[in-house]
């Protein structure tokens, strides 16, 4: 039973506990794990920006994949939040865990 990790950097960690709370609230996620602030490097709009952010990663079903990014879209403030989605192998009772917690 597959399942998939998304993962999205978040401006602060106010934004990072709304996303979470609001995916796992709707049942589009059964877990989010909000990490360290980290700093990205990147080029946008012709700058190279550097930026100090919050990864944030969620535990859900492949089939909820469209709901969670639109959620994440909704509640996130960047144009262009990255949303990654990274299939999850785990242990059997994690897995099913997810299942569970996320009912389609």
């Amino acid at each position: 039973m597959p399942m998939l990790a998304i993962l999205t950097n978040c401006p602060d960690e106010a934004t990072a506990d709304l996303i979470a709370e609001g995916l796992i609230l709707a049942r589009l996620a059964a877990c989010a794990n909000r990490y360290a602030p980290i700093t990205s490097l990147y080029r946008w709009e012709g700058a190279v920006e550097r930026t100090v952010e919050i990864p944030l990663l969620l535990k859900t079903r492949p089939e909820l994949a469209e709901r969670a990014e639109a959620e994440i879209r909704r509640l996130h403030p960047y144009d262009c939040p990255p949303i990654l989605r990274v299939p999850l192998e785990a242990n059997a009772d994690f897995l099913a865990w997810i299942a569970d917690e996320t009912p389609v």
